[in-house]
């Protein structure tokens, strides 16, 4: 699962010696103490390189007005998988730490989306998910950016599999 300690790590590499939900939390409270306001942008992105497939999930806090950060999740597949499956793949873990975070997030009235990394345009392989994860997402009753607003997806958790 997602949220074990030791998986997340901050954009430096280090480990997280927390759960993430607690993490999140005090980051949260962190932030309203300095005066930030927040929103929170989930999003997977992968890499296939040879038979493996690198999967890397980013929580990313946007400071409104004054920068950002993130945390990082990283995991490997052997699994093959057709585009539209990696695609789906990438939209269930966003979904999966969306979920997790989402009552704290609205208790703290923190604005969340999920932002994933498939392409608007047509004449893309990913876009052949594109409808499937639309409805994935908001069915689950969450925000939905795509390329080329979903920079979570596509900047910050495209970093970590390169």
């Amino acid at each position: 699962m997602l949220n074990q300690i030791k998986q997340w790590r901050k954009y430096t590499g280090e480990y997280l010696d927390r759960f993430i939900e607690e993490e999140v939390k005090g980051v949260i409270l962190r932030e309203r103490e300095l005066g930030h306001q927040l929103k929170v942008c989930i999003g997977t992105d992968s890499q296939v390189k040879g038979v493996e497939t690198e999967f890397a999930t980013a929580i990313v806090f946007v400071r409104k007005g004054s920068g950002g950060f993130m945390y990082h999740h990283s995991e490997v597949s052997r699994e093959k998988m057709t585009i539209t499956q990696r695609m789906m793949t990438e939209v269930a873990r966003s979904v999966e730490i969306a979920y997790l975070l989402s009552e704290m997030l609205s208790a703290y009235k923190v604005d969340m989306e999920v932002h994933v990394d498939i392409n608007t345009q047509p004449c893309f392989k990913s876009h052949a998910a594109l409808k499937d994860a639309i409805g994935y997402i908001t069915g689950m009753g969450f925000a939905f950016k795509a390329k080329p607003e979903a920079f979570a997806s596509t900047c910050c958790a495209n970093k970590m599999v390169q």
